[in-house]
């Protein structure tokens, strides 16, 4: 996470480290073919971040919204044609679109109690154990991004979790790239308050 390098440079710095590469093209096609393996690249790459970016925005449901997503995905991979930064992009999209169905479907019908589920209905997210390790170290950070009003949070997740780039995220949210920068700016100046002069990371001894 580089929330330092944000408030340091005024800047955003995404998430390039969990990325497919130069084989991306291999492992979408042998994926699209049915390659189960292949999938498996691609879901291990990107659900910790998918995870990240909904658990700021919908904290109650992340897994489930996640766990749609994903089903949405397998339907229309054969149908997908792009690079890795447009596949990144199809799956934020399809993410933000399962959880703003989720919301208003919430807002009709009250939720369910678990305890009333059976078990075998419960959604189940594989690798849970190793998710886990992966968010232990950006967990402070993403309590400071959930501070922020929705729509910043939004733009700063997109940015910086998902990789995608102001241009990407403006298709997303259905805003200008003016918008996007302007919004990524206020939140910074808001994440920048909420970090104090001594500093909300250094106080929890957590490196942000």
């Amino acid at each position: 996470m580089c929330l330092d390098l944000w408030l340091r440079e005024g800047s955003l710095c995404a998430d390039t480290q969990h990325v497919v590469g130069d084989d991306f093209a291999r492992v979408l096609a042998d994926a699209q073919g049915g390659s189960e393996a292949q999938f498996a690249v691609l879901w291990r790459d990107a659900n910790p971040a998918l995870l990240r970016y909904l658990r700021v925005l919908a904290p109650e449901g992340a897994e489930d919204i996640a766990a749609e997503t994903w089903v949405h995905v397998v339907r229309g991979l054969a149908r997908f044609a792009g690079d890795e930064a447009a596949w990144r992009a199809w799956l934020f999209t399809t993410a933000r679109r399962r959880l703003l169905d989720q919301a208003r479907l919430r807002r009709r019908h009250p939720a369910e109690p678990l305890d009333e589920i059976a078990p075998a209905e419960v959604p189940r997210t594989p690798d849970a154990a190793q998710i886990a390790l992966d968010n232990l170290a950006t967990e402070a950070a993403m309590a400071l991004v959930a501070q922020l009003p929705p729509l910043q949070a939004d733009v700063i997740m997109l940015r910086v979790v998902a990789g995608l780039d102001t241009d990407a995220v403006a298709g997303i949210l259905g805003k200008t790239p003016g918008n996007v920068r302007v919004m990524a700016h206020r939140g910074l100046k808001k994440l920048e308050t909420l970090l104090g002069p001594a500093g909300v990371a250094s106080r929890a001894g957590v490196t942000l």
